[in-house]
């Protein structure tokens, strides 16, 4: 796919996903749009890809949006939410009930991913403010009525403690987040995501089980694009991040140097998924944020 392109995950002839470049990157964010009784987006970009999902819907000849669905509030999910709420006065937004307070106040949230993303910042737009009356805050368990079919939030805190990934039962579709680490379709490969200051290995594998556990037919995931289910593909990744943790954990015992650690994974970020596909700007900052999650999270166990 390229920047901008939309096409329908398979199996479904009323759920698309649009290829929102983020981060300037083609096949790294998507956004799904559900053309159900009632119409819905899952995820939102960071702001600063809004063209493209606009573009998409307009594509789709949506014209009315009643759902805007978040499956967690960092920015490169729920950046656009309230420039989708302008834009589409129908629309409610569904977001993890901890989250809700940084759609309506974003402040915080922005200095945090500012912190967080660097250089990476300036992908983003400034996010707007969420009406208090529009916006619903979930629990574990808790359906979005679409008319023709429900989505059910479910807890996955370990990539965020306001992480759910939503279970559309009647299509069979997982709509994963984060919590299924980050798929690049060129390789067939999911990555690991670990960004601070809230990851945790435990949980982030607990949620691989969650996951599994709902018996998906379509992993739907967020970076980047929908693919069929395969048991052995996502229990793999619980390697991948115990080997990722356990990486970090030696060699910051060997340089005892937080920042040369961080610069020793960034100098290696040509040698990780997604790399080529990516590019380098891109590989680097992922690497440099995932590595400083896992000290963080190295810090508090």
């Amino acid at each position: 796919m390229s920047i901008g392109d939309v096409s329908a995950v398979e199996g479904t002839d009323d759920t698309h996903y649009v290829d929102t470049g983020m981060y300037g990157t083609a096949e790294y964010g998507s956004v799904y749009v559900i053309d159900g009784d009632r119409t819905a987006v899952v995820d939102s970009g960071t702001g600063g890809d809004y063209d493209a999902i606009a573009g998409a819907l307009d594509e789709l000849g949506i014209e009315s949006l009643d759902a805007v669905v978040l499956t967690h509030v960092h920015l490169d999910h729920a950046g656009g939410a309230g420039h989708l709420l302008q834009d589409y006065p129908d629309a409610t937004a569904y977001i993890h009930e901890r989250g809700a307070r940084h759609l309506t106040d974003p402040e915080r949230l922005v200095a945090g991913t500012k912190d967080a993303v660097g250089e990476q910042w300036s992908y983003y737009a400034e996010p707007v403010p969420a009406p208090e009356d529009r916006v619903v805050g979930l629990a574990d368990g808790d359906r979005i009525d679409l008319g023709d079919r429900t989505l059910t939030a479910h807890e996955a805190p370990g990539h965020a403690p306001h992480q759910h990934v939503f279970h559309d039962p009647d299509s069979g579709i997982v709509y994963t987040g984060d919590a299924a680490g980050l798929y690049v379709p060129s390789e067939d490969a999911i990555r690991e995501t670990s960004p601070p200051p809230q990851f945790d290995l435990d949980q982030a594998r607990r949620d691989v089980s969650t996951i599994a556990d709902l018996g998906p037919e379509t992993l739907a995931f967020a970076h980047f694009g929908p693919r069929e289910y395969d048991a052995d593909l996502l229990n793999g990744y619980k390697r991948t991040l115990m080997e990722w943790v356990e990486a970090v954990r030696r060699k910051r015992a060997e340089l005892e140097d937080d920042e040369a650690v961080i610069e020793h994974f960034v100098a290696h970020a040509d040698e990780s998924p997604g790399a080529e596909a990516w590019g380098e700007e891109k590989a680097e900052a992922e690497m440099r944020l995932n590595t400083r999650g896992v000290l963080a999270y190295l810090d508090r166990s």
